[in-house]
This record gives C-alpha cells, structure tokens and sequence, in this order.
C-alpha cells in the first residue's frame, strides 16, 4: 500500500519528556506517521491519529529543515542544563520514507557536532545499519534498541505485515555488536515466540529490554484492550500468549540463557 507523503514545517522539534519516557529530558521524532503500520501501536490511539480522516500506517508527514530547526533547539537546551534524547516515542526514525528523504540521518549529523549526553534510538528497521558512521561517533552517549518482538517470521506477518523482516533485525544487532556501538534488542510488545528465542540473540547482544502491552502501553493495558488486539492471537490458537502473566514465561527462558544483569523489564530498559 503506497503511503502518502506531506511536508510539514514544525515550529518545534524536541518535546519534553513525559509520561513512560518521563527519564528523559526530550523525545524527537523526525516523522510524524509510520507506515509500519503495526496492529498493536497504542499511537494508533492517540490525538495524532484519531484527528486524522485517513488510517494509521498510510500516511506520513516529513519534517522539514529539521536540522536547522534542532541545532538551535538543541544548543539552547544544552544551555540550560542535562539533555537526554528519546528518538522516537510515535514514529519509526528509520521507517521506508528515511531511505529517500534522510530526515533522522541529518539529525544524526547535528548531534553528532553538538551531542545530548545521551541519545537512545528506537526503531524496528534495520535501516539504521545505514547510519552506524554516525552512531559510532556517538560512542557512549547512545543506545540502539532493535524491537524484535518475536524469533518467528510467521508471526511477524500475522501481526505486522508491513514491518521488516525477522532475519534482518538480527543481522543488524550483529552488524552493530561487530561495529562496537551499544545496543539492545527490545521484545515489546512480547509476541509467540520459539523456544530458541534467547539462545538466537545471545550472540547478539548484551541487553534485553522484555516489555508486553499490559505494562507498555502507558495506560496499563487499556489503550490496547480498545484495539482488540485478542481477535488476532484467537485464529492462531495463541490466547495464552495474550495475558499479563505471558511475561513471566519468557522472562524465565531468558533468564536461562543471560544473566539476570542484562535483562530488564518494561520502563526500565528505555531509561538513559
């Protein structure tokens, strides 16, 4: 489904932190829309979308002049104090639109000449690998965290059609372990998964962020109860994955593999 595409020029780039990402001074996104369109996106059910006439997924605004915009943001945050940077709390920095347009790219640039003391990178895409000259230049001051919600391909299309592919999220955390950048893989929101799952991403990374809708969505399950995301685990047969307690269970296959130092549980493991 072809997206579409509006340029926007914001007035603001840097949003104070709130909420789930309240550790954070600010949170940047450098779109406004995802075309990964996943089932279970709780921004699915925020203001953002909800005053929009088209779906979610099938639009997305570009940030125009978004560089110029926070290098000033940015220079005059830093004056006034710590910056720590959420990139990004409703948009996908590396979704399809990024290959052509390189909004997140020119943000990378800016703070790689003025750098936040820290910067964490959300995305699903291994289009980031794209950008690892950048990030490397970050060194210490940023985290990647590669959502892999689940080990199983036949599960990511059930529930995430248009996101990427399984096997190149993990070839990305290899390629980012290999380059020397931290990184994490974040299983959220929890999806069925093998049993091989944890011995898969060992080699792979030395942090695991395990988070579920129950926990993650900001509201304590309810902005995700009003997706009705059970009709989608029922065809499979998969309730019992649907459950507050369906965390525990994984937690316990992980904790079999990696020491308990490097898991961590919802809220904790985006803090800066």
């Amino acid at each position: 489904m072809e997206a579409h595409h509006i340029y926007k020029s914001p007035k603001t780039l840097l949003n104070k932190g709130t909420g789930f990402l309240s550790g954070y001074t600010h949170s940047l996104n450098p779109y406004t829309g995802c075309t990964f369109g996943c089932s279970y996106c709780y921004v699915r059910q925020m203001p953002v979308s909800t005053f929009r006439k088209e779906a979610w997924g099938t639009w997305v605004d570009i940030k125009k002049q978004a560089a110029e915009l926070l290098r000033k943001e940015l220079r005059r945050a830093k004056s006034k104090g710590k910056v720590t940077i959420f990139m990004s709390s409703s948009t996908d920095p590396y979704q399809p639109v990024e290959y052509k347009e390189e909004v997140t790219r020119s943000l990378l640039e800016v703070m790689v000449e003025d750098s936040p003391d820290f910067l964490f990178v959300q995305t699903r895409s291994p289009l980031v690998r794209r950008d690892i000259d950048l990030l490397l230049l970050l060194e210490d001051r940023v985290r990647v965290s590669m959502t892999v919600e689940t080990d199983r391909e036949d599960i990511r299309k059930h529930f995430t059609p248009d996101a990427p592919p399984i096997q190149a999220r993990f070839k990305t955390l290899q390629l980012l372990k290999e380059a020397g950048i931290p990184a994490q893989a974040t299983i959220a929101p929890m999806l069925p998964s093998s049993n091989h799952f944890a011995d898969k991403l060992l080699p792979l990374v030395n942090r695991i962020c395990i988070d579920d809708y129950f926990m993650g969505d900001g509201s304590g399950g309810r902005r995700t109860r009003s997706l009705n995301m059970g009709a989608l685990y029922e065809p499979l047969g998969l309730e019992d994955w649907y459950h507050p307690a369906a965390y525990k269970a994984i937690y316990e296959q992980f904790r079999n593999v990696f020491p308990e130092e490097q898991l961590y549980v919802s809220r904790e493991g985006f803090e800066p």
